[in-house]
Order: C-alpha cells, then structure tokens, then sequence
C-alpha cells in the first residue's frame, strides 16, 4: 500500500490579504469537508458537481483571506464528508460520485424545531423520508443523524425534546445507528440572534447546568439504545460514557474502513474544545446558507445569506466571490 502524508504548505501573506497559495510538491490526499460553514447539498449542488468534474475547487481562509486551491480529484481525495438538512438534490450524482472513485458519508441534521427558530428549514416528515431515502441508497452505516444543538426553553423544554427525540428515532430506526448532539454554543452571533428571538417571542434561553445536560442525555441515550441509535457528545467531553461515546464528525477510524487501500497517518484537527475531528479541507463558506436558524454559528444574518446564495455563480471556483476577489485571478 502506498503511503500518503498532509503537510502544511502555507506561506506569510502579510503584505497580501488576498493571496493564493501554490500547490503543495509532495504527494497529499485530503478529506473534504463539504461543509461545514454552509449547506452545500441542499443549495449549491451544481457548483459542487462542477468543481467535481474539473477536478478542483478554490476555498478563502474566512479569517485571513488567503485563497487556497483544493484538489477535487478522486486520487487526491481520501473521503467526503457531507453535512445537510436536505441531501435531495445530491442525491441523484451519488452514483457517479461512486463510480469515480470517492468514498464518502453525510452527517443529516433533523431537528424539527418551530418556525421561530428554523425560520426556512423543511418539514421534520419530509427530512425523515430522505434520510430514510438515503440510508438505502448509501447503508445506515455511512449516514449519520444529528439532533444539534439542543435548545432550551419555554418552548423547546426538556419534555418536548424527549417527546421530539422519541418521535424522530421512531421514524429513524433502521436507517441509522449514530445521533451526533450537542448543546448550543453562546457565540456572539449566535447569541445576538437568541435575544432577537427572546425579545420578539418572549422566551428565555437556558444555559444548562452540566448536571442537567447529563440528565437530560442519558435520558435521550436510552430512547435511542431501544431504536439501535447510539448517542455521541460533540465538543463536550463532560457528557461522554455510560453509553454516550466521543464525537469524531470526520472521523479518521471510519475514513480508515473506507480506505483500507491505504495507509494514512490523519492529524487530529480540533475545531473548538473537546473536539475529535481529524484534518480535512472544508469548501464551504460562511453567511451563504439561507435556511435562517437562528441559533447556526455560520451566519451572521438570513438576509446576508440569501444576498451571497443570489450573487453566487455555480460556474466559479469558488463557492461566494468577495468583490475584493477579481474574477480571473485565480488559477
């Protein structure tokens, strides 16, 4: 088996905000993320296929502004992690993706939240039977359900979570055998957003104690044990065992069963704090995903996202163009 290694190949970019970095010598097989800052899926298939087919895609460092080429290439990918609400246009190009070569899995977010928090989002039914749609096609084995975050409040309470887990993992048995949870994360976007909602409907987010947390995981561990469906904590070691394993979202022990061809050395990349994720390229850019829940980490305004979603061109190489960023400059 041929041997594959991931170094860092960035350069100082003081003097140029926005400045492309060269290709990397050494050989390198990346995972991709596809994506974490935005529904790729669900909104953007057709960029995505067409990166797909000309073998490479451009991301921008959202914090720097560097321009990375990332290639897209079935030899120089180990795996693609797909995370969405709605993987229905995908769908149809999975067995091509196949065919080509790429091994990949979803991460499927359904929570089924009220309008007041997931302003645009589908109907929890019409998620379920795609999930279920999926998990045929793929194996429940590669598709992974994620009840994240977990909010509490007048509205969402303990009790309408454990009623709502219990309805969804009904539906779900079968079709998955991993829930990925996790509660909010008070960033200041995402906080900025709440108290929008707390004025305008009259709430209180609750920021739960970890005694809480833990009681109220145990009891949605046990619905799931009944349905086959074992929970995972996401970036909160505090909650793990007694049936409640550690998330690893890419997860380089999964990625090694799809790849046995290959023997990897896959660095630990931690994104927050009791993270498990390992490396992986993420192609996906932040403010472009209009699905308007209000408590996502990756916009700071619906309105911002369907301005960059209408502005995008799904022939660019890059998801969301900056003005700053000339067309043509990138190669």
């Amino acid at each position: 088996m041929e041997e594959y290694f991931s170094i860092d190949n960035r350069q100082s970019t003081i003097d140029n905000p926005i400045a492309i970095l060269p290709s990397c010598k050494i050989k390198m097989m990346r995972i991709i993320s596809v994506s974490r800052r935005t529904d790729i899926p669900s909104f953007y298939t057709k960029w995505f296929m067409n990166r797909i087919r000309d073998g490479f895609c451009h991301w921008i460092n959202p914090f720097g502004g560097q321009v990375y080429r990332v290639s897209l290439q079935p030899e120089d990918c180990l795996a693609l992690v797909f995370w969405t609400r709605n993987p229905t246009p995908l769908i149809r190009h999975l067995d091509f993706l196949r065919r080509e070569g790429y091994r990949f899995y979803f991460h499927f977010t359904i929570n089924g939240y009220p309008k007041i928090l997931e302003s645009h989002n589908p109907p929890a039914h019409t998620m379920v039977a795609a999930l279920q749609r999926l998990a045929d096609l793929i194996s429940p084995e590669l598709t992974f359900w994620r009840y994240d975050p977990i909010l509490l409040n007048e509205v969402t309470s303990e009790a309408y979570h454990l009623k709502q887990f219990d309805f969804l993992s009904r539906q779900l048995e079968g079709y998955t055998n991993r829930c990925y949870f996790s509660y909010v994360a008070f960033y200041g976007k995402t906080e900025r957003n709440l108290r929008w909602v707390e004025r305008e409907h009259n709430l209180s987010f609750q920021r739960p104690s970890i005694e809480e947390q833990r009681h109220l995981a145990h009891q949605l561990r046990d619905i799931g044990a009944t349905r086959g469906i074992t929970l995972y904590s996401c970036c909160h070691d505090g909650l793990i065992g007694d049936g409640i394993e550690k998330a690893h979202c890419i997860d380089s022990a999964l990625i090694a069963k799809l790849r046995p061809d290959i023997n990897m050395h896959l660095k630990s990349s931690p994104t927050r704090q009791d993270c498990g994720c390992a490396e992986s390229a993420d192609i996906g850019a932040y403010d472009t995903c209009p699905y308007g829940c209000v408590y996502c980490y990756a916009n700071n305004s619906r309105d911002v996202a369907v301005r960059r979603m209408r502005a995008h061109d799904p022939n660019d190489t890059v998801l969301w163009r900056p003005s700053t960023l000339r067309t043509g400059l990138l190669t």
